[in-house]
């Protein structure tokens, strides 16, 4: 039963925070007209950009999920290390003439590629929106999607990390495979991830800008010391303030990973500066949503974009996911309902193809 649990919790955090920790990590920000300087107090300090009165609609040109009535397969690819590796492959019942987006999705530390689909709703969304959505299995003691799986995002995460295994090599296998079978638009590839997935997505974007376009993540952060990518990257960031397990303001966590995290800001302005990103607007908001903050970095470099979104009150647990059983609450908190991250995630990433 903990293997369950923990398949559903994400290798960067493992246990409820206590409720005294249950502060946002960003407490105030100011928002009145665009040519104002607003302050942001966050568990690094302080921080400043131009605020802005704006909406900021999270699902911005996306339909909703339906019914995932497409086609499931799992595929295995051999890597160059002498490893057989798995992912699940999700193709819509209806998709759209032409060349279409591919979604990969990772799933958390010790979760797997059928945990995540379940939890994330990327097939509903997929169904809905027209893209196909790829999810590759990490590596761990088990090996055959039942769960206990890591990825290989630089310091961080498990056996993954440990035996230096070349993640980023698996998903351009992935892609190559994919890339012969399907008509997939090679502007429109994209990358998202929680966790240790949110992990890989950075290094991937860091990595592997030949093929990806943009990425959207939630719970975690930059894992790799240097990020230098080839060709500019679009990054949607979402993060609560009440993780506890990767802590919005980096640091060592209160999950098994026992690594200290980057704060999800250094993570995003690294990709900033390599966008070579103005600096950036603070304040824009959900009018339906006050719990959210929204930083953007954008006219950037070759159209690209940069945003965080600090979602005050939420936890660890993949935001609009399933409520699961009272263990895996207890590991990374309840998800918070009133976000649905993956198809935030799709609305940011839809609107960023590589220009």
């Amino acid at each position: 039963m903990l293997a369950v649990a923990l398949a559903l919790a994400g290798i960067a955090g493992c246990t409820e925070p206590a409720p005294g920790d249950r502060r946002p990590a960003t407490t105030t920000t100011t928002t009145t007209t665009t040519t104002t300087t607003t302050t942001t107090t966050t568990t690094r300090g302080t921080t400043t950009g131009t605020t802005i009165r704006a909406t900021y609609d999270p699902y911005a040109g996306t339909r909703p999920p339906v019914a995932a009535a497409g086609r499931v397969t799992v595929r295995t690819v051999g890597t160059p290390d002498g490893r057989t590796r798995r992912y699940r492959l999700y193709v819509p019942q209806m998709l759209p003439s032409g060349p279409v987006p591919l979604l990969v999705a990772l799933h958390g530390g010790l979760g797997s590629a059928e945990q995540f689909a379940a939890n994330s709703g990327y097939d509903g969304l997929a169904e809905a929106n027209g893209f196909v959505v790829v999810y590759p299995d990490g590596i761990g003691a088990l090996a055959d999607g039942a769960g206990a799986q890591t990825w290989n995002g630089g310091y961080c995460c498990g056996a993954a990390a440990r035996a230096e295994v070349d993640d980023v090599g698996f998903v351009r296998l992935v892609l190559d495979q994919l890339a012969r079978e399907l008509p997939l638009d090679p502007d429109r590839i994209f990358a998202t991830g929680h966790s240790n997935g949110a992990i890989l997505a950075y290094r991937l974007a860091c990595e592997l800008a030949d093929r990806i376009a943009a990425i959207g993540v939630q719970a975690g952060s930059l894992g790799v010391d240097a990020c230098a990518p080839r060709r500019p990257v679009s990054v949607f960031h979402l993060h609560g303030t009440a993780d506890t397990n990767h802590p919005i303001g980096g640091g060592t966590g209160t999950g098994v990973a026992g690594v200290a995290f980057r704060p999800a800001r250094a993570a995003v302005e690294a990709l900033a500066t390599a966008d070579a990103c103005p600096t950036p607007t603070v304040g824009s908001t959900d009018p339906t949503n006050g719990d959210l903050v929204v930083t953007t970095w954008s006219p950037c470099r070759a159209g690209t974009a940069v945003r965080l979104v600090a979602v005050t009150g939420a936890t660890h647990a993949w935001m609009g996911g399933t409520p699961t059983s009272d263990r895996a609450a207890a590991l990374v908190g309840t998800p918070y309902d009133r976000l649905d991250a993956g198809r935030a995630i799709w609305s940011f990433l839809a609107a960023h193809p590589r220009r």
